[in-house]
């Protein structure tokens, strides 16, 4: 059964997990821009007094939290924040740092386990941001915010005690085969 035009637009904008373009959505689905607009107009009627909305610029489309659900995930967001980083936040955040940004699969592969949730929190937290990868536009590289370096207490990576040395050792030890499409493919939707 095939899902209709407003639910595969659900379904992509939930896997991007952030806003997308609308010229990039209708390339994706091969749809005019108007078939998109209308899609978008039946998904935010169908999303009405749910915990999701549509929310829609003139460019980008973005699944969020409903405007309703505002107190609750405010709630969350706080419980969230208040707890420590642990040991995989702080581990995902020194690779960051000292590798001057990472991919997920990087700092998997560092650390020898899946490091979504920590980098969930590092995100939530402002630890860290999104940036697309310079030489691969489909990946994502996680950078140090500024927040980061002021959260301990240093101007910038330069000051990261240590550095060049255990840049040199990550460079050592890191792979030297190319990511299979597999790899790449499930990376570029984190």
């Amino acid at each position: 059964m095939a899902l209709s035009l407003p639910h595969t637009l659900e379904a992509l904008l939930f896997a991007a997990g952030e806003a997308m373009p609308k010229k990039r959505i209708a390339t994706l689905l091969s749809i005019s821009p108007e078939m998109l607009d209308a899609a978008g107009v039946e998904l935010k009627e169908e999303l009405a007094n749910r915990g999701i909305a549509l929310i829609e610029t003139k460019d980008e489309f973005e699944l969020r939290t409903s405007p309703d659900a505002a107190v609750i995930v405010e709630a969350f967001r706080k419980g969230e924040l208040s707890r420590d980083l642990g040991k995989a936040g702080l581990e995902a955040l020194a690779i960051i740092l000292y590798q001057s940004g990472a991919t997920r699969s990087e700092i998997d592969w560092i650390r020898g386990v899946n490091s979504t949730a920590a980098i969930r929190s590092l995100l939530l937290r402002g630890l860290i941001e999104r940036e697309t990868d310079s030489e691969d536009k489909r990946r994502v590289r996680y950078t140090p915010s500024i927040d980061a370096y002021a959260h301990l207490g240093i101007r910038g990576p330069e000051e990261l005690p240590n550095a060049e040395a255990l840049r040199g050792m990550l460079s050592q030890h890191a792979p030297e085969v190319e990511l299979s499409a597999e790899v790449r493919d499930a990376e570029i939707s984190e």
